[in-house]
């Protein structure tokens, strides 16, 4: 028991001087100003070259998903995901230790024995392979849906709506992360820089004001006009559960056959049935699957 007693305090007394550290010093793999840098262009992206031309630059519910975007990014890593992480990491050691096994026995791959290039390209392949079968999931799983609802509560796309989360997401998605990069391994601290920069500016991009598709890589990359269908009230009546789940590669869609982008998507309905119903702040919002259980 004092074993994770000192995990939770290690925890939050590690990770509130590493977000010190990263407000007060500024290195290229920043995560804070990161996000302020990319947050700040997809933005500008947005103002100069606007699909929805009469969508206002603040959006409807614009500042309640700028506080989402750093809430979840920064102040829920330190309220709750690292320490469920580094638990999670422990338990899961602890078992495989009473039946004399570790981790490192179910490595199939060490990143580093790759030239970088090649290690880098696969650990963004599984990664984003694993986080859309996660979000397959999200929508599949009535319990999970209540959660991923805060999410489709977006009525107009900006860029901010990319992070508009509830704080259960990530656990999950980390949570089926974790045994998947584990086999692979040996993933250094640039590589995880370089997808998760990545990762965020696709993601902020699927998510703006932007009318792109990006021509033929549109079979590759997730982009504004497919991800928007994404979050279209009315589904299709052959996929019921959703569409277009694509994180940072469309290509899985293409593949396993949930891709649906039918004409030009620019001023669809957004949200899900009686998303009229769903709560319209932050605290109700991270409140109402709870609710929905009870």
């Amino acid at each position: 028991m004092n074993k994770y007693i000192n995990i939770f305090k290690d925890s939050y007394q590690g990770y509130f001087n590493y977000l010190i550290s990263e407000i007060t010093s500024f290195h290229w793999d920043n995560y804070f100003y990161g996000l302020i840098i990319v947050s700040l262009i997809v933005w500008g992206l947005e103002i100069a070259f606007p699909w929805r031309k009469n969508q206002k630059i603040f959006r409807k519910d614009f500042w309640l998903d700028t506080f989402y975007m750093f809430f979840n990014f920064f102040l829920l890593n330190l309220i709750v995901l690292i320490v469920l992480s580094n638990t999670a990491e422990s338990l899961f050691n602890d078992a495989l230790g009473l039946v004399n096994l570790n981790l490192s026995d179910f490595q199939l791959l060490d990143l580093n024995a790759l030239p970088f290039g090649v290690g880098l390209l696969i650990f963004f392949i599984i990664t984003d392979f694993v986080q859309w079968n996660t979000h397959r999931l999200l929508h599949r799983v009535p319990f999970l849906w209540n959660f991923h609802k805060v999410h489709h509560s977006i009525k107009e796309m900006g860029f901010a709506g990319h992070l508009r989360y509830h704080w259960m997401e990530p656990i999950v998605y980390k949570s089926i992360l974790y045994i998947p990069l584990a086999i692979i391994g040996g993933f250094n601290v640039e590589q995880v820089a370089i997808v998760h920069f990545s990762a965020l500016t696709i993601g902020h991009l699927n998510h703006a004001n932007l009318g792109w598709d990006y021509g033929v890589l549109k079979y590759v990359f997730n982009n504004p006009k497919m991800h928007i269908w994404h979050h279209v009230k009315e589904l299709p009546e052959n996929h019921k559960n959703g569409i277009n789940y694509g994180i940072s590669l469309s290509i899985w869609d293409y593949l396993f056959g949930t891709n649906h982008v039918p004409y030009n998507g620019r001023d669809i309905e957004l949200g899900f049935d009686d998303d009229e119903k769903f709560p319209k702040t932050f605290l109700k919002q991270e409140a109402y699957p709870l609710s929905q259980e009870k």
